[in-house]
């Protein structure tokens, strides 16, 4: 057994939930995340994407189909315990628990927004629609109280599932990079 590399959990595996092409930039309107948008000039589809990532088994993983035009989640009511929203803002990909940690709300309904202070853009946050409570997606804090939202790791791999080097904007979407999230590792 070697003391110095940590035993991996079963929770710290990472799952592919799609091409990039599939994720719509959420961060050209003011919509909510589940409002349809057009992705790459085609057929309209939601802003995000919904999935049941179990921690015993990441490995069956099972996306939430989200019904065309619907204006709030389908997970609504239920269980969002284990699920992932994600999603695309001014082009970077983003994950997140999809239960608001103040009231279990889904936050697929929430509205991506600009941190800013005096015009500078400092990160970006996400608004629940339930109380109004904002978390920032880069580090999961919250504007009021000591709630923290967890924020799950992404990475954009190539066709062979060899993690990608190159920037989103290197060219068109079509080249085949694909999403895979998995739970942000608690050190020590």
């Amino acid at each position: 057994m070697s003391y110095f590399r940590p035993l991996m959990r079963p929770e710290a595996q990472w799952v592919p939930v799609g091409p990039l092409a599939q994720f719509p930039d959420v961060g050209v309107d003011d919509g909510n995340l589940i409002q349809s948008r057009t992705c790459n000039a085609k057929k309209s589809q939601p802003g995000c994407r919904i999935f049941l990532v179990p921690k015993t088994d990441p490995s069956q993983v099972t996306e939430i189909a989200i019904p065309a035009g619907a204006a709030t989640s389908p997970s609504e009511g239920q269980d969002l315990k284990d699920q992932v929203v994600v999603f695309r803002y001014r082009g970077k990909v983003h994950a997140l628990d999809h239960q608001c940690p103040h009231n279990a709300y889904p936050l697929s309904n929430g509205t991506p927004f600009d941190i800013e202070d005096f015009g500078v853009v400092l990160s970006a946050g996400l608004t629940c629609p339930k109380h109004g409570w904002s978390f920032d997606i880069f580090t999961g804090q919250s504007d009021r109280g000591l709630y923290k939202l967890p924020v799950w790791e992404v990475q954009l791999r190539d066709i062979q599932g060899i993690p990608w080097s190159g920037t989103l904007t290197d060219g068109p979407l079509d080249h085949g990079q694909t999403v895979w999230v998995r739970r942000r590792q608690k050190m020590g």
